[in-house]
């Protein structure tokens, strides 16, 4: 069973991974249940105090760092809360309406169009805000995989 349980467990913390790529799943969610499955089929006493509270702030920062990315790229180009919401948008439907390249091409589109249709920019200037708002998702994935990362580690240091 230990092997089960084990392949449960590395299968959560997997999607919380696909979820970096697709938004629509809740990544952080996932993590939590790989944590909560330990605990159900092993045990919570190795999760301490210590453990919830950095974990828990961790947990945060990925919140964190996916709506402070977004913001950064889009408003470091001069976008608006329009192209915001446009990129957030695109990020979530992009992937679905083009399979892999709609996590790239979403979320510049979405912002692109929003800065065209609501705020009435040129072409040139609503360009230079989608490129904020995909350099911005792009490093916000970088930063949210290395804390994913950082938790299934400290994890699996506390408990094996």
């Amino acid at each position: 069973m230990d092997t089960l349980y084990w392949i449960l467990i590395a299968l959560s913390f997997l999607l919380a991974f696909v979820a970096l790529f697709y938004p629509i799943l809740p990544g952080v969610l996932f993590l939590a249940l790989g944590f909560i499955l330990y605990g159900v089929f092993y045990s919570f006493t190795p999760f301490t105090i210590p453990f919830i509270i950095i974990q828990a702030i961790l947990f945060i920062s990925l919140f964190v760092v996916d709506y402070v990315s977004n913001l950064y790229g889009v408003k470091r180009k001069g976008g608006s809360k329009a192209a915001i919401w446009g990129s957030t948008i695109g990020l979530i439907v992009g992937p679905f309406v083009i399979p892999i390249a709609g996590l790239l091409v979403g979320p510049f589109l979405g912002a692109v169009l929003a800065e065209i249709i609501v705020h009435k920019k040129s072409f040139p200037e609503a360009f230079r805000v989608g490129i904020g708002s995909l350099l911005g998702f792009i490093g916000g994935t970088i930063v949210k995989i290395f804390v994913q990362l950082i938790m299934i580690c400290y994890f699996l240091w506390v408990v094996l």
